[in-house]
């Protein structure tokens, strides 16, 4: 038998804790994104200025916070279908986890390892690695029994 320990609205405190986790997932995501486009040295604007002028900077830095807003708003979505007990959802953040997890090996692939902040923050092996593992975290905590026996009951419940 397993112990399950349940939380508000009689879902497990994993389910609860794997909700916390995508949610500092995209926090500490977008922190990593402003730090790395307006405040590390070189900042992502800076370089941007270099490449494509003021104008084209400050556009690719829009295009670029639209699509992290888009991105970070189905996340969202979908962090909080799970935690309400939708098994699609958490396949979804799954496979969008595991995702993730693969382009950043295919980075350390072509980039290599980099284990100093010297480059700015986009090389600082960390901030690349925590959103990541923060995701794992959540992976392996949807996955565990009292988790799977919650999203069990819930789909049971829908038929």
């Amino acid at each position: 038998m397993t112990d399950v320990t349940v939380g508000r609205a009689g879902r497990p405190r994993q389910v609860d804790a794997a909700f916390a986790l995508s949610l500092a997932a995209l926090a500490v995501q977008v922190a990593v994104w402003v730090l790395g486009s307006f405040v590390v040295s070189p900042t992502g604007l800076e370089e941007l200025r270099g490449e494509l002028g003021r104008d084209g900077a400050a556009r690719q830095l829009a295009v670029s916070a639209v699509v992290l807003a888009v991105l970070g708003a189905l996340w969202l979505l979908f962090c909080f279908k799970m935690r309400a007990g939708d098994g699609r959802a958490r396949i979804a953040l799954t496979a969008v986890g595991v995702l993730s997890g693969l382009f950043f090996l295919n980075s350390l692939s072509t980039d290599g390892f980099r284990w100093s902040a010297g480059g700015g923050i986009g090389d600082l092996l960390l901030t690349d690695l925590l959103p990541d593992l923060l995701v794992a975290g959540t992976i392996v905590l949807m996955f565990l029994p009292a988790s799977n026996a919650y999203f069990s009951a819930e789909r049971r419940a829908e038929r």
